[in-house]
């Protein structure tokens, strides 16, 4: 964070200081228990705790002082409420954020945004841009009103890339956190079913995800993935300069002769411009190549070369947690726990990883509940369940009341050469799949983030590897 003083943060957020407002604060945090000192302490008002209540334990820890909407103890800045959905605190700490995006008039903002793949992108963007200079690309998703904004307070006064994923929930969530970032480069990864049940259709998602491409300026680059209709159209929101990426002809970017490695990652040519170089991704899905290419869009928008940029996705690998996360067991199997969060565009993209590694083993979907699908969560369940069956998946695991149409999606279409179940929770799950699973078969986990999938990914992979080590511990 830079520099700010108390009277300086006053004026920002529009409150009053109680106590020395020349006092230099030199970070923010909104959790009492990792204040550092000359933190300042963001007293928020969640659903379970009120911020509020633990400005003792913040000023004990180093806290120089507190934001908050009612009086504390020790220095503190006093905002007003308002009718503002948002905790007041939350919205004083976009402004915040905002008047530190001010400061950073040399600094390369990109903001990533789409229905599926934002994570995985913006990992793969910082790790590309952080072998040609100082990046800040948060782990993780912090992409709402108040992870964004603390991303933009956490990074470094060098800092020459700044790499922001910005998630939405309705029409004007990402023109609210376009207004703070002012980002110059904007990616859009997909349009997907995501927030349907919020937005309404497909177009709404495409207008809401459009506000980041509609937020930059003339100067900016949009970066769009060409194999997306409603994402390329998305160019005739800007007068920035638009790149495209993709498997598409007609992409700026392109992957060519797209190949299958034997550990399931992916070798490719990257094409741009006349210029053609082999290059390598060591991450599973085809998806991941996809977004590999936006990475490489943003790489060459930076200035670096083809060269420069194959280099860098040689090396990179999986930052953010329960994302196509490779955990090899005893006996050959597979677990690859895909958990975060889940959406039919990304169940279907993990599907189809799931069969694309070459393995001689059984394949494995287990899968629960996708969220925010309004009308279509029962259609688009029983779809998930006959596409897995499709693609020859062996046994097809679905857990919850939720996911229930999975399982009945697939068993309309079964044929005798695969097995479709259902339970209704984790532990009878879990039985079967440790009773069942065999040497050098492949599983993946895949469910919406309320479902909390990692939770039986991990309770799985330690049974089985109790199940298969003499001590009973991991490898």
């Amino acid at each position: 964070m830079y520099n700010f003083s108390l009277a300086e943060l006053a004026e920002i957020v529009g409150g009053e200081v109680f106590g020395d407002s020349t006092f230099v604060v030199t970070g923010i945090s909104t959790d009492s228990r990792s204040i550092k000192s000359g933190d300042l302490f963001c007293a928020i008002v969640g659903e379970r705790t009120d911020g509020h209540n633990c400005v003792e334990q913040a000023l004990a820890s180093g806290a120089l002082a507190t934001l908050a909407t009612k009086p504390v103890s020790g220095n503190y800045i006093l905002i007003p409420t308002n009718s503002d959905p948002l905790d007041s605190v939350i919205v004083a700490v976009g402004l915040i954020a905002k008047a530190q995006r001010a400061k950073m008039a040399d600094v390369s903002v990109i903001g990533i945004t789409g229905s599926s793949g934002k994570t995985s992108t913006k990992d793969l963007i910082g790790q590309v841009l952080n072998t040609h200079g100082v990046t800040q690309a948060p782990v993780g998703s912090p992409n709402n009103e108040l992870g964004m904004p603390l991303t933009i307070l956490s990074a470094p006064t060098d800092t020459e890339y700044l790499v922001l994923e910005m998630g939405m929930r309705g029409l004007g969530h990402i023109k609210y956190l376009c207004n703070i970032a002012k980002p110059n480069i904007g990616v859009v990864t997909n349009v997907g079913q995501a927030h349907i049940g919020e937005v309404g259709s497909m177009h709404g998602i495409a207008q809401a995800k459009g506000e980041l491409i509609e937020s930059l300026p003339e100067t900016g680059f949009a970066v769009l993935n060409a194999d997306d209709p409603l994402v390329r159209n998305m160019q005739e929101l800007t007068s920035a300069r638009s790149v495209t990426f993709g498997f598409s002809d007609f992409a700026d970017v392109r992957g060519e002769n797209l190949a299958i490695t034997q550990n399931g990652t992916y070798t490719f040519d990257l094409v741009f411009e006349g210029k053609r170089v082999p290059a390598t991704l060591p991450m599973l899905g085809e998806h991941n190549v996809s977004n590999a290419l936006a990475a490489t869009a943003v790489g060459l928008i930076s200035g670096m070369s083809l060269q420069e940029i194959v280099s860098a996705l040689e090396q990179t690998k999986q930052v953010s947690k329960w994302r196509m996360e490779v955990h090899d067991l005893p006996h050959d199997v597979l677990l690859i726990n895909d958990s975060y969060n889940a959406n039919p565009e990304s169940m279907a993209a993990a599907l189809k990883t799931l069969v694309s590694i070459p393995r001689l083993g059984r394949t494995w979907a287990v899968l629960g509940a996708m969220h925010e699908l309004g009308d279509v969560e029962v259609s688009e369940h029983d779809r998930i369940g006959r596409l897995a069956v499709d693609l020859n998946v062996s046994h097809i695991v679905s857990i919850g009341n939720q996911a229930r149409p999975i399982y009945l999606g697939a068993t309309q279409v079964l044929n005798g050469d695969g097995e479709s179940v259902w339970y209704p929770d984790f532990a009878q799950a879990s039985d079967y799949i440790v009773n069942e699973i065999q040497p050098g078969d492949v599983i993946i986990f895949k469910a919406s983030r309320a479902e909390k999938f990692e939770v039986l990914a991990e309770d799985i992979e330690s049974r089985l590897v109790a199940k298969w080590t003499s001590k009973g511990s991991s490898k």
